[in-house]
């Protein structure tokens, strides 16, 4: 019967309690914490920098802009009501359908992110001014005498792409 005994009872739970026990839980949660920091730097952090950057480009949505739904089908977009979680989009002509919000899953082509970039081209870009000049002939005045008049166009030289 005893070594049935000893077969049950294990020896450590035998054994007494140490008096070095809080150095030792240190070291046991030490693990733990380090798993923690990969965890977060490797997955959590990223994936809330991309569902922000989600819910930003959604806020941005505006209409003419083309997206991708859950579905797999590439719609524009008719109609965004900020309040609403529904959107009207186009699938074809005259084809509309109401959507979710929820079910977009990127944008493809945007008209806001569009708009950005012309004008900061816009800004960038200087006139060019041509002269030529201009003959207008007055019909009161004598026949053989002519005015002349100085027209000053501009013309933008930007690259529309």
């Amino acid at each position: 019967m005893t070594n049935l005994m000893d077969l049950l009872i294990p020896a450590a739970h035998a054994q007494a309690a140490g008096g070095g026990g809080s150095s030792n839980f240190l070291i046991s949660i030490a693990p733990f914490v380090g798993i923690f920091f990969i965890f977060y730097f490797m997955i959590i952090r990223p994936q809330q920098k991309k569902a922000k950057l989600q819910r930003e480009s959604m806020k941005a949505l505006r209409r003419g802009d083309k997206i991708l739904t859950a579905g797999g089908i590439i719609a524009t977009v008719v109609r965004n009501q900020e309040d609403s979680d529904e959107m009207e989009v186009d699938l074809s002509n005259d084809v509309r359908v109401k959507i979710l919000r929820s079910t977009i899953t990127s944008v493809l082509e945007s008209k806001a992110i569009q708009a950005n970039e012309a004008n900061k081209n816009v800004k960038k870009a200087k006139p060019v001014v041509k002269k030529e000049k201009e003959v207008k002939i007055d019909k009161e005045a004598e026949p053989a005498q002519e005015i002349e008049l100085e027209k000053t166009e501009v013309t933008d030289k930007t690259d529309n792409k």
